[in-house]
């Protein structure tokens, strides 16, 4: 079972998006698939469920309150998992009050239970993906330590190269401390333009550190917002779709 975090500390970089499509992507190619959310704000788990969140419990809120007031009834970790209406694409839905629960999660030393409990599901999927906040706080920390291969998405923004290799450092020493089995797999240019000056300088600055960029770019589309909207993949929603083929060939570069 591969796991994959999707991890920047900037938001709106895009995260969720790329996040559910390239899960949609390895559920595609045939792959039993786990999204797993564990950013506050439930972008995944609208992306993926949409009004079907609200009957999607238990959810991560439950999980982490389980770890937290530990009982001989306790749920097995596959009670978090739900469906979504796309085949082979499960998610542990996030909560916003999970953000309540941070600082006891934290003081307690909880930060290893997320990888005991994906590990419980090794015979179950062949591939997770963990949405993270915009922070370095206990919910990423735990998805960094439980995960093997990070992506860090970035959006060809001046503030995002500055806090890149700052990035790059924290994986570095989580890995050192915590994961020894922790890779970068690649940094994930989206809402690239490529007539615009800027952002090509940018990558080709990227790629001249030695950073290691993956080559597919993602390109930005209104219709991204539609996919939202109806809580559909863009990959599922409209698979001929320019961006979706590139969230396709991206995949296809992990495996």
């Amino acid at each position: 079972m591969k796991i994959r975090v999707v991890f920047n500390q900037k938001g709106g970089v895009g995260k969720s998006t790329i996040t559910i499509n390239l899960a949609a992507a390895a559920a595609k190619a045939g792959k039993r698939v786990l999204v797993v959310d564990l950013d506050p704000q439930a972008n995944s788990s609208h992306y993926l469920l949409g009004v079907g969140l609200d009957l999607a419990k238990p959810s991560l809120l439950d999980f982490f309150d389980q770890v937290l007031n530990f009982s001989m009834y306790a749920k097995d970790t596959r009670e978090f998992v739900h469906r979504s209406p796309f085949e082979r694409l499960s998610i542990m839905p996030s909560h916003p009050q999970i953000a309540e629960l941070e600082s006891k999660l934290e003081s307690r030393h909880k930060i290893y239970k997320l990888r005991e409990a994906l590990n419980e599901l090794v015979n179950d999927f062949d591939e997770v993906w963990l949405d993270t906040p915009p922070a370095l706080n206990f919910f990423t920390l735990s998805a960094l330590i439980a995960a093997e291969g990070c992506l860090i998405p970035f959006d060809c923004d001046e503030f995002s190269r500055h806090a890149l290799l700052g990035l790059i450092d924290r994986v570095a020493e989580i890995r050192n401390d915590h994961n020894a089995d922790l890779v970068i797999e690649g940094i994930i240019v989206n809402q690239f333009q490529a007539r615009a000056s800027l952002p090509a300088r940018m990558v080709a600055e990227l790629k001249q550190q030695g950073l290691p960029v993956l080559d597919v770019f993602l390109g930005a589309s209104v219709k991204v917002r539609e996919s939202h909207e109806r809580a559909i993949p863009l990959l599922i929603l409209d698979p001929n779709h320019k961006l979706s083929q590139q969230f396709a060939d991206l995949y296809a570069l992990l495996k």
